[in-house]
């Protein structure tokens, strides 16, 4: 079989489109018919572990989970090309689900060239294997000064011949505006693969909206196909897990104030520039009585009044995150809750964090000292370790007691290698290691780190923890399907995989 492409374009980040290509996923498979999603190139620091040809490998998050949306098993050929920023100007290049020093080390414009192939090859074997590929774009498609060495947007569309949709965020204002000038931007073969305009994220009523569609139609020749209403909940994590920009009463935080005699717990997450992975807090948005919450100084801790929990999340670059956690003065923060007896997780990188230092002798990450929370020591290794794990915890005491004797499955990407401070230990220090090689926690039982990534995903974790069952992923993925029908007429959706003639 050659696969139909649909492609989701955007006018910029954030627009939509890794939630409509999900949506698509589903949609099209409820046809019955066999479908994959595909990006070339993401950028993130969110990432899962899934399957590749040496075995085990890494994939953009939100190709993982479109990927299940496509009722598929996710492998790397869905995403290629990882990028994992470490610095403003420097990103870890992950090439078919292992990374890469050599592209890692290779300028920007100069990479085109040697991951191109990989990319088409990859594209190729999903076409060959399913009926539909659906493919998101990234940014935008009309980044002038980027496009000679494009390998995500117009180049694979051309390559895939594939019909596409561009959304753009009508809350942002503009969006007529983006739309056109995004579309005035493109050559005029690829002005002639746009197949609708998508306006996502409407609030009002779509009455108003008229002369606007029409008029962008006359101008364009591109009809407007769906106007999507802003909706909150969907349940799908973000892509990018916590944008920079949003704020920080994150999450379920508007429906569940302090003052809610609901609120049974609140869960602040440390949100430093690195922060990676933080797709797996998204059971926590539904969650009844739980609030979740992110923070980046100590005055957001004083201002989001008293946490239950503070979470250290994973980090792409955990002895700079660690440096910038101290330069906001959060490490005393952190050392002051933890001292009145304040619960305090550790998650991977986060996990490190709380030791007493890390120790980098192959320029990997960093040497640091650690917040000192935990008597542990890293030492980062030149392999990076990229399994799926399962595991059980042992005697588990305080906030997190109920996890005690519980099976966890779960993931880990990560290049340090943590265990006790044999001098600290010989000295006296207690420590206890309460999932053997992958978890520790302190003796008074409130400070616990977890190399394991996916905790809150976990149903058994989460009936344990807080005693209510999140709705499943398949759950999601139907309530993407089912909006995506309601909003965007079926012969539409059907028209995009339709022969061209």
């Amino acid at each position: 079989m050659t696969a139909r492409c649909v492609m989701v374009l955007g006018t910029s980040s954030g627009a939509g489109k890794s939630w409509l290509t999900t949506a698509l996923c589903r949609w099209y498979a409820r046809q019955g018919l066999k479908v994959a999603p595909f990006k070339a190139q993401n950028m993130s620091n969110n990432a899962r572990v899934v399957a590749s040809h040496n075995g085990l490998g890494e994939v953009g998050s939100a190709q993982y989970f479109q990927a299940l949306a496509a009722k598929a098993e996710p492998d790397v050929r869905m995403n290629p090309v990882l990028l994992k920023p470490e610095a403003d100007t420097r990103s870890q290049v992950v090439l078919l689900g292992e990374v890469s020093d050599e592209l890692s080390r290779t300028p920007w414009r100069e990479r085109s060239d040697k991951v191109w192939p990989h990319i088409a090859a990859a594209l190729d074997a999903l076409r060959a294997e399913n009926d539909v590929v659906v493919i998101e774009g990234a940014g935008s498609p009309a980044e002038i000064n980027l496009m000679d060495s494009d390998i995500v947007n117009l180049r694979v569309a051309r390559y895939a011949d594939a019909r596409c949709l561009f959304v753009t965020d009508i809350d942002r204002g503009g969006a007529f505006a983006h739309l056109y000038g995004t579309w005035a931007l493109l050559p005029a073969e690829d002005q002639a693969r746009i197949d609708g305009f998508v306006l996502n994220k409407f609030r009002g009523d779509a009455a108003l909206l008229a002369p606007g569609p029409e008029m962008l139609q006359d101008l364009t020749g591109v009809p407007t196909v769906a106007v999507l209403p802003m909706w909150w909940q969907h349940g799908l994590p973000e892509e990018d897990g916590m944008r920079h920009d949003a704020p920080l009463r994150g999450g379920n935080a508007s429906a569940v104030s302090s003052s809610d005699p609901g609120l049974s717990r609140t869960v602040t997450v440390i949100a430093y520039p690195r922060i990676s992975n933080l797709d797996e807090f998204q059971p926590l948005h539904n969650i009844p009585g739980v609030r979740l919450l992110w923070a980046r100084s100590p005055a957001d801790l004083a201002d989001l009044g008293a946490a239950d929990w503070i979470v250290l999340p994973g980090s792409k670059h955990t002895s700079s995150d660690l440096a910038w956690l101290r330069a906001q003065g959060l490490d005393a923060a952190i050392a002051q809750h933890a001292g009145r007896g304040g619960a305090v997780l550790g998650i991977c990188g986060g996990l490190q964090m709380l030791g007493e230092a890390l120790i980098d002798t192959h320029g990997i990450d960093g040497n640091a000292p650690g917040l000192g929370l935990l008597p542990l020591v890293t030492q980062f290794a030149v392999d990076k370790t990229v399994q799926r794990t399962l595991a059980s915890w042992g005697s588990v005491q305080g906030a997190w007691s109920a996890l005690s004797g519980l099976q966890i499955q779960g993931y880990e990407i990560h290049h340090g290698q943590t265990q006790a401070h044999p001098a600290m230990v010989a000295a006296g220090a207690v420590l206890h290691e309460v999932m053997p090689g992958l978890a520790w926690q302190n003796d008074a039982g409130n400070v616990l780190g977890v190399y394991l990534h996916g905790l809150f995903e976990d149903p058994t974790v989460l009936r344990a923890l807080f005693g209510f069952d999140a709705p499943t992923l398949d759950t999601v993925f139907e309530g993407l399907a089912n909006f995506l029908s309601q909003h965007m007429a079926a012969d539409v959706l059907q028209a995009l995989i339709a022969p061209r003639v």
